[in-house]
This record gives C-alpha cells, structure tokens and sequence, in this order.
C-alpha cells in the first residue's frame, strides 16, 4: 500500500480528496497545516484555524485515518507574509495563493510528509496531473481541472517536476457540486460548509490595514488621467526588430502630476494596485475611478474613469530570467523561439491566445487582444491546450 498525506484544510475539497484516495486502496493520513496568524490584524471569528483544525480532525476520524496537527507558521511567516510586505513595498502586487502552493504546500510540508514515509502529497486542488513518457524519461503533465468554473491549474503555475512527481490531485475529475454530493453520501461535517475566501491570515481585514502594521501610512494625490491623454495617441515608431517593438509594447506609459489633475488624497501608493476600483474615496466622476498605475516612489496614484479606460490597457508584458519558471522543463524556448500558448494574467480569468518571444533577457508574452490591467508581481500562466506548460513574475 502507498502512504499518501492529504493536507486536510477542514474544508469540502480536501476532505473528499482523503476519503477517495482511502477508496482507492492507499494508507492514508491527514495533516492539517497551521499557517502563521496575527490576532492583532484578523477578526478572530472571520479566521477560525482552530475550528478549521477541529473539522479537519473530525473528517479523519469519521475516515478512520490518523491526523496531526503541524505548525508551520514561522516558514509561513518567513516565505510568505514577509515576502509580501517587501513586494507591496516595491510597488508590486504579489499573489500570495500562487506562493503558498510553491513554498509551504509543495515544499516544506512535503518534506515533513516525506519524512513521515509518504510516497506522496495530496490537495484538494481542482487540478489533474498526467504522466508521459518522453525520450525515455517521465515527464508529468498539470492539467486544468474538469471542472473549467472552479480550474485551479494557475494557483499551482509555479511547481516543478519534482513536485509534480510526488503530488496527488483526486478531486481533479470532479465537479464541485459532485464533491459537495460525496461529502454528504458520507455525512462528513464539512459537507455544506463555504469555500474560504483567500489567505487566511488575513482573514475578512481589509489588505490596507494588514499592510499597515509594517507600511507606515503617508499620505499623496490621487491624479485623474483624462482618456485622450496624447500618449495614449502616440504613433509607434518604426521598429527595426520584432524584439525592439516587443519592449515598446510592454512599457507602461510614465506619468506625472502634471499630466492630469488632482482628485483627492490618499494614505499610502503601496496599498493600491492596478485595476483596483474600491478603497479611493473620490465621487462626483462620470464613470468610477480605477487605478491605472502607482508610483510608490512619489507617494502618488493615477487613476482614469472607467474599465475601458486606456491606461488599463496593454497588450505586451516581460517576464525576466530570473522570474520564468517552466513546469515542462523539456518544452523550455531557447533564445529566439516563439511559442503559440493560451495564457491568463489572473485567476479565474479566460485563457486568451498569446504568443511567447524568448530573449536574451527573458520572456515577452504578446496577447491576441489587449488586456486589462497587466500588474506587475503578479503571475503570467500559459498552457498548450488544457495543459499548464509555464509561468512567470511579470515584470
């Protein structure tokens, strides 16, 4: 029998994904992960890890497995929320959920799951793995989840070969309400409970007053960038290489206050970020505000009315060296290959087609049709058909 251990969540998915892999025939064992929690942030209520722990144990004991508890808060601590802190600072936009699954989930509790004699590691990801044989070696393939409404294919964008190796995905074939049916054909407490809503040590709080604990609030403008701003009507200039006119593409036009006109006030640059319609404060405007960029240097937010505004807009972005990642190592573009993917810039977002330029400095992703608000620290994904071949920070 194959020992596999199913990170129980005390949620719906990952509790079915334990009773189905005991089904299958494997020695099963759950663990529950205790991620890092400030109490002095969270509305304890809204993040109840000790009630999640409590469902997950109670899942194990109506499966019949073994359970523990295991804190991993000081590497969440570490890898994730100081992470965090240090990009919003840097005027980026992380994404936590893509970094949890690649440095806590598939890395140091793997390696505890190791330890404790496991052949592999299961999550309650809606999300399919696949195995080929390629020149002699296997090579394992992410697949989107069956279920296209809940697909989490792109939260797992950033694992390696390694990891997919030793990964278990049993619900990847399933609908959502079929999980919930399961759950409940097999009275397990989790049954009819609601999904979690993002990390959940930040809990219901608000992400501005999170940042605030280690990013002192300053206050700065907030400045309207009208939609016929005369760069937005800039003829390109005529581009001697398909690479100088890639660079052109994926450069965000620099604003300055002097280009628009003073709104209102804001408390901090670092706690807004691209696309973001909520939080500015600022009425009286024809359409809503968006941020179309942020400049945490000057202390100053740029924003335009409305979701078709032009500053939103680019159709061009880069991934450098050093933040391109390929599952699919042995699909990898060297220097001046091109690539025709499907990709996303976000989750939930449709795939779009793309085209992959590979440069001496990294990767340009050129989208079919132009795309709202490209944030940078974010994750660009691309698949070849249902298949998550690679990923990057975008620059």
């Amino acid at each position: 029998m194959k020992r596999v251990i199913v990170g129980l969540s005390g949620g719906v998915d990952s509790s079915v994904a334990a009773y189905l892999l005991k089904e299958q025939g494997y020695e099963v064992i759950g663990l529950f992960m205790k991620n890092w929690h400030d109490d002095s942030v969270t509305i304890s209520d809204e993040c109840p890890w000790l009630e999640d722990s409590n469902d997950a144990m109670l899942v194990a004991d109506k499966l019949g497995i073994p359970f523990q508890t295991v804190d991993l808060s000081e590497q969440y601590k570490e890898r994730i929320v100081d992470y965090m802190f240090d990009e919003y600072e840097k005027g980026r936009t992380p994404n936590p959920d893509v970094l949890c699954n690649r440095e806590i989930k598939f890395d140091v509790f793997m390696d505890i799951a190791l330890e404790l004699g496991a052949d592999y590691v299961a999550t309650g990801h809606y999300c399919r793995k696949s195995t080929i044989e390629k020149d002699g070696e296997e090579v394992h393939q992410l697949l989107a989840g069956v279920d296209g409404n809940k697909d989490q294919s792109y939260f797992l964008c950033q694992l390696s070969q390694q990891q997919l190796a030793k990964a278990l995905f049993p619900i990847g074939e399933l609908l959502k309400p079929e999980v919930r049916e399961i759950a409940k054909a097999q009275d397990l407490i989790t049954a009819e409970k609601k999904d979690s809503q993002g990390l959940c040590f930040i809990g219901k709080v608000r992400l501005p007053d999170f940042l605030q604990q280690q990013l002192k609030p300053k206050e700065g403008q907030i400045v309207e960038i009208d939609a016929n701003f005369e760069r937005y009507n800039q003829v390109p200039p005529t581009f001697s290489t398909k690479e100088e006119e890639l660079a052109y593409g994926s450069k965000k036009p620099k604003y300055k206050v002097a280009d628009g006109k003073v709104v209102g006030k804001h408390q901090g640059a670092h706690y807004f970020t691209k696309g973001q319609r909520k939080g500015l404060g600022v009425g009286g405007t024809v359409e809503p505000l968006f941020v179309i960029d942020t400049d945490v240097n000057e202390n100053v937010i740029y924003t335009g009315q409305g979701k078709k505004h032009p500053g939103l807009y680019r159709n061009v972005l880069f991934v450098s060296n050093e933040e391109l990642h390929w599952v699919r190592t042995d699909l990898a573009l060297n220097d001046g290959e091109t690539m025709d993917v499907l990709s996303r810039i976000r989750y939930r977002q449709n795939l779009d087609k793309a085209t992959l330029h590979k440069v001496a400095s990294g990767l340009y992703v050129e989208f079919e049709t132009r795309q709202s608000a490209i944030t940078e620290g974010q994750f660009v994904a691309w698949y070849l058909g249902e298949e998550l071949v690679g990923s990057g920070v975008i620059s």
